[in-house]
């Protein structure tokens, strides 16, 4: 298994894919039989929302460090915090008793904002990319791709910057404080177009959401100049058994149309597929069966998914009702990558609406697939607004406002350092969480439902709510009204419902955890969770999906222990696109617990 990278492995692997697709799972099992081969590894995550540890099974840090039981192994989690306070050191130390402390002081408040996270860690990726060590191969296991796609990006847009800088400033510090940076991102961009150093293995599984979004991450690589790339497909259902199953019928049917419909361009890349396993592949155990999959347990329990009714809500129709009777507020989905956001989001939205309820559906997400899961519009209510916060236009609107209000005054020295400041690849987050405050203040006339990024690049967001202000006060003197009232907005309960979602697996919900207690370190309390997706609760007799289902209640349990209240979304037969299949699951009783 995973015989497409490891024979032959150049020294760099990115795997890279939708959120939920087993990335991680995939690059630590590559990472380990590649140590197993003799080989000194080094394996890097890259997400904000890391559950590398996790999978590992033990705990990792901002340095690279040994995986107990896996000689040759050593693995690191890229912390953009702890990445952030270092990249500041670096910059600002040199003109420490150098420069008037006045001078220092406002280095560092420069240093302060969201752009100093995404340069710092971006800083880490590239270092290692040009000075890997003494090590064999680097494996990254990377975020979900659509900030996989701006970091990979990043090379060429640091590179052109600098370049063409000419006022000696930049958003993140002064430009002598990058000059060492600005070889390394050239050498960076070197590196990955090396199809002789680095391969891009684009994750994905057998479903028509994630292969078209690896059809298009795959296109926007091959547009930036990286062509190296292969297919891997996990979790195919191997379908030679259980053929009375209704649900193994359709899970298997799903699959092979989705594989049918792939687009043709990544249809050509060279491909592997993974089979579906029946358990978690959690542990160096757990990733050594993934290398050799085991028939699973044939044996399933008769009480498998018995009381799961009477414990806990099944489906969406309570919150749906809950919000559609107040008619206004906030309803943010929020979770890992691939737990389903978009989908409970779009269902929530469709279902209120069909009440007769006006609802603006909007997301965050930079690899947003709001439209697709809609369908089409002629089907959707008439009281339902789409809407998506576009990188691109946002940071038009920002710079523009920001050249005509602050920039109009300026002598033309200072205004080609305000220009050069808003040129900055930075500048585009500023510009989405100005767009994403406003979206939050609409809620006090209406119901306005976000689906959000994944857990970690959301969070950075919300952090970002602290130190925005100063930037925009750096580039602008003017904080608009909605920034101000934002956090606050958040951490009310009467306008902000916080909904996490998660899956009924180990990694998903520690990861909700996690995100729960940033949340709660915030003010932010969340309303409820939603555990998506359970094969549990479509009774399933499938041998496969059956021992799959036999893990969750596990996790359901733990899932209510943290959260309190949590309401059961199951998998359903039908793909859930569209008005009517996003409404199958807000009915308290899913259409795939019909199986049989």
């Amino acid at each position: 298994m995973l015989n497409l990278v490891l024979d032959a492995a150049p020294r760099f692997l990115f795997f890279t894919g939708k959120g939920g697709v087993g990335k991680t799972s995939l690059s630590c099992a590559t990472a380990l039989a590649l140590a197993e081969r003799g080989a000194r590894v080094l394996l890097v995550s890259t997400d904000p929302a890391s559950n590398l540890s996790e999978v590992l099974g033990t705990r990792l840090g901002n340095e690279p460090g040994p995986v107990p039981g896996a000689h040759g192994l050593m693995a690191l989690d890229i912390d953009p915090m702890a990445a952030a306070s270092a990249y500041r050191d670096r910059v600002v130390g040199p003109y420490r008793g150098v420069l008037p402390d006045q001078v220092v002081e406002g280095i560092e408040e420069q240093l302060s904002g969201s752009c100093t996270v995404e340069i710092a860690a971006f800083d880490q990726f590239t270092a290692l990319l040009s000075a890997p060590g003494d090590f064999d191969h680097v494996v990254f296991d990377t975020a979900p791709t659509g900030h996989t796609l701006r970091m990979l990006a990043l090379p060429g847009a640091w590179t052109s910057y600098l370049d063409t800088n000419e006022v000696g400033v930049t958003c993140v510090g002064p430009l002598s404080g990058l000059t060492q940076q600005r070889a390394r991102y050239r050498e960076a961009l070197q590196v990955l177009a090396d199809p002789g150093k680095t391969t891009l293995v684009l994750v994905t599984r057998p479903d028509a959401g994630a292969l078209q979004e690896a059809g298009r991450a795959s296109s926007e690589l091959a547009a930036i100049g990286l062509r190296n790339q292969v297919l891997m497909v996990n979790g195919v259902h191997p379908g030679l058994e259980d053929a009375d199953d209704r649900v193994g019928r359709a899970f298997v049917a799903r699959q092979r149309e989705a594989l049918g419909l792939m687009a043709p361009a990544l249809a050509q890349l060279p491909r592997e597929s993974i089979p579906l396993m029946g358990r978690p592949p959690v542990g160096l155990e757990g990733l050594r069966s993934l290398l050799q999959p085991e028939a699973p347990d044939r044996h399933r329990p008769a009480s498998l998914g018995e009381g799961l009714a009477e414990q806990y809500e099944l489906g969406l129709a309570r919150l749906v009702e809950e919000v559609t009777h107040r008619g206004r507020g906030l309803v943010m989905t929020m979770g890992k990558g691939g737990v389903g956001k978009t989908t409970v989001a779009a269902s929530i939205a469709v279902a209120i609406a069909r009440q007769g309820v006006p609802v603006v559906l909007s997301t965050t997400d930079p690899a947003a697939h709001l439209i697709s899961v809609l369908g089409s519009e002629s089907d959707l209510p008439a009281q339902l607004s789409v809407e998506r916060i576009d990188p691109a236009a946002a940071t038009a609107a920002y710079t523009a406002e920001v050249l005509e209000g602050a920039g109009a005054g300026l002598e033309q020295a200072a205004r080609d350092v305000l220009v050069e400041d808003l040129r900055s690849p930075c500048t585009e987050e500023i510009a989405v969480f100005r767009e994403f405050a406003a979206t939050v203040a609409r809620a006090q006339e209406q119901v306005v439902v976000l689906d959000t990024a994944p857990s970690g690049h959301t969070l950075l967001l919300l952090d970002a709510a602290r130190s925005f202000q100063r930037e925009v006060s750096r580039q602008s003197a003017e904080v608009p009204p909605e920034v101000e009232a934002l956090l606050d907005r958040l951490s009310d309960p009467e306008f902000t419902r916080i909904v996490v979602v998660t899956l009924a697996e180990p990694t998903p919900v520690h990861e909700a955890q996690a995100l729960q207690e940033d949340l709660l370190r915030a003010g932010i309390q969340p309303l409820a969770w939603v555990v998506n997706q359970s094969l549990l609760a479509t009774g399933t007799e499938d041998t496969l999906l059956a021992a799959l289902a036999a893990h969750e209640r596990r996790w359901i349990d733990e899932a209510a222990r943290i959260g309190g209240r949590v309401m059961v979304v199951g998998w359903q037969p039908a793909p859930p696109l569209g008005a009517d299949g996003l409404l199958a699951l807000v009915g308290s009783a899913p259409a795939a617990a019909l199986a049989g």
